[in-house]
């Protein structure tokens, strides 16, 4: 595959072992297959961006694919309660991150790559949101697929970070892809917020997931799918 990764330097040669352990899914190469959306990520309000190209040959890797219906919304949940800090601001919330890290918890440093949803600006307030029973496991579903956010890889593995083969760079102008992800934000904070007004939902809020002792194989815990 062909995968892009915005960064405000040029990277020819992506180095293991080296980021913040604290993104969704932990320490890896934080890529796209999407070069518009790798544009957007790469930019500052007044600095242009980088949009790193490589080949990427994932055959015969263990690859993670969360967007699939083997896994539902909470696995997702979880493993972004195990790698980012989260504002805990209700009783609920400190019960809801030991539970989900212990019940739908996935060992992402198990795989060689990682394919999941991008918890991003709005995206990661949504999911604080449910966290702290503000909003429904129905509506954290479908707030992800808001915004056309995309889905982002992972390169976890020493293994995986050989296969990527530099291509070339593209300069992103920040004059145009900063405002464009700031509009995709938007644009998915005003779908929520339409969301919430229209309601419609079954309402399983965390404080039932936990009272219940809920688990995947829940029919009313959504299942994941790509975006």
């Amino acid at each position: 595959m062909k995968i892009f990764h915005g960064s405000q330097s040029i990277i020819k040669v992506p180095q293991y072992g080296i980021g913040k352990v604290g993104n969704d899914f932990g320490l890896g190469f934080y890529c796209t297959e999407n070069e518009n959306m790798a544009m957007e990520w790469s930019v500052q309000p007044n600095r242009d961006g980088f949009s790193n190209a490589y080949d990427f040959d994932i055959e015969g890797l263990n690859v993670l694919r969360l967007n699939t219906p083997e896994f539902t919304v909470l696995n997702w949940m979880a493993i972004l309660v195990s790698h980012r800090q989260f504002k805990l601001k209700v009783p609920v919330a400190g019960a809801a991150y030991h539970y989900l890290k212990s019940r739908f918890a996935i060992n992402v440093d198990a795989y060689d790559v990682i394919i999941g949803y991008r918890a991003d600006d709005s995206y990661f307030d949504f999911a604080e949101a449910f966290l702290n029973n503000s909003i429904s496991v129905e509506q954290l579903s479908v707030a992800l697929r808001l915004g056309k956010l995309g889905e982002q890889i992972v390169v976890k593995s020493k293994e995986a970070f050989k296969r990527l083969k530099f291509s070339g760079f593209t300069v992103a102008d920040h004059t145009r892809y900063y405002p464009s992800r700031q509009s995709r934000n938007d644009e998915a904070g005003r779908e929520f917020e339409n969301i919430l007004g229209r309601g419609g939902f079954s309402g399983l809020y965390m404080n039932t997931i936990l009272a219940e002792r809920i688990g995947n194989d829940d029919e009313r815990i959504p299942r994941n799918a790509a975006l």
